[in-house]
C-alpha cells in the first residue's frame, strides 16, 4: 500500500476543500451579519493541514490500486468532516458542543439532513449558506469533483470513483475516461442546480433561499434555512417544484447524462422508460402516493381532498427519496402513513443517484431473486436466469447485493443497540439510526424534527452510521478486514 502517496492525495484534496470556506466568507461580507472571521480562520487552518500533509510527500506519485482508493475515500471523509466542523465551533452562535458540531457537519456532507440546530431563521446568512453548501458538495461526492478537476488524480482515479459512487454496478462508466465521467456527472449536477434555483426564484423565493434550497434539493439533503423547512413558504408551486427536482435527483445520473447527450437525436422518454430501475422506482412512488392519499382522505385530516393530495405527494416523495424536507409535522398524521413512508426510506433513491437507502436497484434484484426462488420451489429443475432489461445478471452481482443487505442489517443492529446503550428509548433509537444510516434526516418520535434530544455519546454513533450510509458500508467495513492490509 502506498501510504505516502495516499497522504499526498489527501493533502491535495484538503487544500482544495479549504477554498470552499471562502465562499460563505464572501456571503458574510455581502450580508454583513457576522461569520466572515470564523470562515477565514477555518480556511487558514484547513489550508495549513492540507499543506502539512502534502509537502513532505509531494514527490511520491505511485499509481493507485483499489485498496488505496478505499483508504483515501474513508480517510478523506473523516478528515474532511473534522475540518468542516471548524466554522461551527468558531462561530459565537449557535453554541454547539464538539459532538453536536461534528454531527451537524457530517449530516451536511453525507446529505443526511438531520440537525441539532434550532432557531435557523435568526442565524447569520453565512452559516445558513454553509450548511446548504456542504450538502451540495457531498451530494455528488467531493472526490468525484476532485477527479474531474485535478489532473494529478487522472491515474488510478477509477479506484476513487468506485469507492465514492453509489449502487451495485459501480464499474459502469458513461465516458471512456474516469475524469470525463466525473466532469459529465458534475455538468448534469450543476445544470440541475441552476434550473432548480431559477424555478424556486420564479415561484417566489428570495434569491438567497432559492440558491440555498436548490443545493439541498438537488443533493437530496433536506437542510433548510428555516425551522419550518419548505412549509415556511406555504406555496403549492414551491412544493411541486421541489417534488419534480427530487424525482430527477433520485434517478440514476447516467440516465440524465444519456438524455442530455442525445438531446434531439433520440426519444428522451424512451431512455428512461427502458431502464428497469427507473420503472420500478416510479411504480413505488405512484403506489405510495395513491395509498397514502386514500388513507388521508378517509381520515379527512386536512380541509380538502386537494390539500390531502398535495401534502401527501410532497411528503411521500421527500421521505421515500431520503430528502427529509417537511411542510407539516407528518409524524402526527394518521399513524399508518408516517410509518409507511419511514419504511419506504429503506428503499431510497436509484443507484447512481444522490439518494440514500438500500437503493432501488438492489431492492429490484432482491425482488426478482425472491420471485425466482418461488418458481424453483414449485419447479426444482427450472433454469431461470435473472434479467436486467435484456441482459442476464451475473450471479456474482446478485451475491454481492445479498452480502450488502446482510452487512447493512448488521451495522444497523449494532448502531441501534449502541444508541440504546447510551440511554435513548428504543423507539427513538430505532428512528434515529434509521434516519442516519439511510441518510434521511427526520424520523418519528423525539427525532421527528431535530436530533437535539440525543445525548452526545449517541451523536458520535449516529455520525458513524451516516458515513456508513453515504459510503454504502462496504467501503468502510473493508478497512476492518485483515485481508485489506495484507500485501
Amino acid at each position: 500500500m502506498h501510504i505516502l502517496s495516499i497522504i499526498r492525495i489527501i493533502g491535495i484534496l484538503i487544500m482544495c476543500f479549504s477554498g470552499t470556506m471562502l465562499i460563505p466568507a464572501f456571503v458574510a461580507l455581502i450580508y454583513g451579519d457576522g461569520g466572515g472571521k470564523a470562515f477565514m480562520q477555518a480556511f487558514a487552518l484547513s489550508l495549513t493541514v492540507g499543506m502539512l500533509l502534502w509537502w513532505p510527500c509531494h514527490h511520491h506519485k505511485q499509481e493507485l490500486r483499489s485498496r488505496d482508493g478505499f483508504l483515501i475515500v474513508v480517510a478523506f471523509w473523516f478528515v474532511l468532516g473534522g475540518l468542516a466542523t471548524l466554522p461551527l465551533l468558531l462561530f459565537d452562535a449557535p453554541h454547539l458542543t464538539v459532538a453536536s458540531a461534528v454531527f451537524e457537519a457530517f449530516s451536511g456532507l453525507t446529505t443526511t439532513g438531520a440537525t441539532v440546530m434550532t432557531g435557523l431563521d435568526n442565524l447569520p446568512k453565512a452559516i445558513l449558506f454553509y450548511r446548504q453548501f456542504l450538502q451540495w458538495l457531498g451530494g455528488m461526492g467531493i472526490i468525484v469533483l476532485a477527479i474531474a478537476i485535478i489532473p494529478i488524480l487522472g491515474i488510478g482515479g477509477m479506484q476513487l470513483y468506485r469507492a465514492e459512487m453509489s449502487g451495485p454496478m459501480k464499474d459502469q462508466k458513461i465516458q471512456p475516461r474516469i475524469a470525463e465521467t466525473a466532469k459529465a456527472l458534475w455538468f448534469v449536477y450543476f445544470f440541475l442546480t441552476m434550473s432548480c434555483t431559477l424555478a424556486y426564484w420564479l415561484a417566489g423565493m428570495t434569491p438567497f433561499d432559492a440558491l440555498t434550497h436548490s443545493f439541498s434539493t438537488v443533493s437530496i439533503g433536506g437542510f433548510s434555512t428555516h425551522d419550518a423547512s419548505i412549509g415556511y413558504f406555504n406555496s403549492s408551486a414551491i412544493n411541486f417544484i421541489t417534488v419534480i427536482f427530487l424525482w430527477i435527483s433520485a434517478c440514476n445520473f447516467a440516465l440524465h447524462f444519456r438524455a442530455f447527450s442525445t438531446l434531439g437525436r433520440e426519444n428522451i422518454l424512451k431512455i428512461y422508460t427502458k431502464d428497469p430501475e427507473f420503472r420500478f422506482f416510479m411504480s413505488i412512488q405512484i403506489l405510495l402516493i395513491v395509498v397514502c392519499t386514500l388513507v388521508m382522505i378517509s381520515h379527512q385530516y386536512f380541509n380538502s381532498s386537494w390539500q390531502d393530495f398535495e401534502q401527501v405527494v410532497f411528503q411521500a416523495v421527500s421521505i421515500s427519496t431520503t430528502t427529509g424536507y417537511t411542510t407539516s409535522n407528518f409524524a402526527e398524521w394518521p399513524s399508518f402513513v408516517p410509518m409507511l413512508l419511514i419504511i419506504a426510506s429503506f428503499i431510497g433513491g436509484c443507484a447512481g443517484s444522490v439518494g440514500g437507502g438500500l437503493r432501488v436497484a438492489r431492492i429490484l434484484v432482491l425482488y426478482l431473486q425472491g420471485a425466482r426462488e418461488l418458481k424453483r420451489f414449485v419447479h426444482p429443475n427450472l433454469v431461470y436466469p435473472i434479467k436486467w432489461g435484456k441482459n442476464v445478471l451475473d450471479e456474482r452481482v446478485i451475491g454481492s447485493i445479498w452480502a450488502f443487505f446482510s452487512a447493512y442489517l448488521l451495522v444497523f443492529t449494532i448502531c441501534l443497540l449502541s444508541v440504546i446503550a447510551c440511554g435513548v428509548e428504543p423507539f427513538d433509537a430505532f428512528n434515529a439510526v434509521l434516519a442516519s444510516i439511510n441518510n434521511l434526516g427526520p424520523g418519528l418520535g423525539s427525532v421527528s424534527s431535530n436530533m437535539t434530544a440525543m445525548p452526545d455519546s449517541a451523536k458520535w454513533i449516529l455520525t458513524i452510521a451516516m458515513v456508513c450510509g453515504r459510503l454504502e458500508i462496504f467501503t468502510l467495513l473493508a478497512l476492518f478486514t485483515p485481508a485489506f492490509w495484507k500485501e
